[in-house]
């Protein structure tokens, strides 16, 4: 008689120290390619941090564990970022206030994008698959909107826009091609998420980045 072979699955101990590890490995990179022109606002950028948490929430089997990853992750980024600053001789009298308005927003948006890339591939509903499609694209939208509205960086805020846009109808069309009904409820949600998004990090965030 043939055996087949058991898959099995990482422990949670071992997922949640896989994404702590990449969220260091996140946080110094992001530190060490600051200054590269090409790269210079994707690494200096909330969305470019936080959609990671999508990315791995998509990846975790088991919702909660998702949801922990995430909050864990951004948690990691930020201590890899600031840990990478101090080495660097950078991390300034200010820095401290800094790493824990950073750590706060993570802590809130991380768990939340990790539901969202997690219940994109595995939930059911024809409603709360969808919004959580554009949980995920709004990160992106919002970033745009604040990156040519708030700070008049144009060039970038098209770009922005563009991935935005192209993120936005990628998961429309996977959620349309699962047979989620609703799936059209992504592309009309995104963009209003996005102003939400955009009006939070001007309001909220840059409002405690600034008191700090």
């Amino acid at each position: 008689m043939v055996t087949e072979p058991v898959s099995r699955r990482p422990s949670p101990a071992a997922v949640l120290t896989m994404t702590v590890a990449f969220g260091l490995l996140l946080g110094w990179a992001t530190y060490r390619l600051h200054g590269i022109a090409v790269l210079e606002r994707a690494t200096n950028s909330v969305s470019t941090w936080i959609i990671w948490t999508a990315v791995a929430g998509a990846l975790i089997p088991a919702r909660r564990l998702a949801v922990w990853g995430g909050a864990l992750m951004m948690l990691a980024t930020c201590g890899g970022y600031y840990t990478a600053s101090t080495l660097g001789h950078t991390f300034g009298a200010g820095g401290l206030g800094t790493a824990a308005v950073w750590s706060a927003a993570g802590l809130a948006g991380g768990p939340l994008l990790a539901w969202a890339g997690w219940t994109v591939r595995r939930g059911r509903g024809d409603v709360v698959r969808p919004v959580a499609g554009a949980v995920i694209a709004m990160v992106v939208l919002g970033e745009a909107l604040w990156l040519g509205l708030a700070l008049h960086y144009w060039g970038e805020a098209v770009v922005f826009l563009a991935v935005g846009v192209l993120l936005t109808a990628s998961l429309t069309a996977c959620l349309a091609r699962d047979g989620v009904h609703r799936y059209w409820l992504c592309a009309l949600l995104a963009p209003v998420g996005g102003l939400a998004f955009c009006l939070a990090e001007k309001g909220v965030l840059d409002g405690l980045l600034g008191s700090v």
